[in-house]
């Protein structure tokens, strides 16, 4: 015999809606084998049952709880409204995104800065210090490429090698792995410096194509 198998249909667990009792219900039921690629001969479908109705929204309560989910208090210590009007604070609070965004790169394995342990308070200090400057860095160069494609209405390959104009200065670090400086009689050469990498340089600027030995 096959197993039967019931399943709860998520509205039975909404609050704000319940299931017209006058209006048709009707049971529909169809049989499908579990788990992935082709069934064996003997195993048997397991049969599932989902119930079609109609839906009916409790306006009362819909609308008390609009009212709950839509306000929410945001605090600031900025008194003067010269420097931070109201109407200024619920874009500040949202821009925070993108610092938090940074330190998250900061705390990525990547870096490796969980495994580094300081017994003074004075080399903790100094990390954090160096730390925020490389989130700087990052934060400056990462909005320097952005508002050059943007300028030019130019874009460069993403992680799925697709145009984009939005990249992450952390992908084009990894673009320029495996690169590397040679000194062959006395002549300096640049290796791996394909085309795509090339392109990407031109939106850094002069100072910074320098490095590569490109004008």
């Amino acid at each position: 015999m096959p197993k039967i198998h019931s399943t709860q249909p998520n509205y039975l667990r909404v609050s704000c809606h319940f299931i017209n009792l006058h209006a048709d219900i009707e049971v529909i039921e169809y049989s499908q084998h579990r788990g992935r690629g082709r069934p064996r001969k003997d195993s048997q479908p397991t049969l599932i049952y989902h119930i079609q109705a109609e839906i009916v929204p409790k306006e009362t309560a819909i609308t008390i709880a609009t009212e709950q989910a839509g306000r929410f208090i945001l605090a600031t210590n900025v008194l003067d409204a010269d420097k931070l009007s109201n109407e200024d604070v619920l874009p500040e609070y949202k821009a925070q995104e993108s610092t938090e965004r940074g330190f998250r790169f900061l705390k990525d394995p990547l870096f490796f800065t969980s495994t580094v342990f300081l017994n003074s308070r004075k080399r903790v200090a100094a990390l954090a210090m160096v730390m925020g400057l490389c989130l700087l860095v990052d934060s400056l160069g990462h909005r320097a490429l952005r508002q050059c494609l943007k300028r030019g209405s130019q874009t460069i390959q993403n992680q799925l090698g697709k145009p984009t104009a939005t990249p992450t200065l952390r992908w084009v670090f990894q673009c320029f792995m495996s690169i590397h400086l040679l000194t062959l009689a006395s002549l300096k050469h640049i290796s791996n410096l394909s085309e795509q990498r090339c392109w990407i340089l031109q939106f850094f600027g002069a100072p910074c194509r320098k490095y590569y030995l490109l004008s």
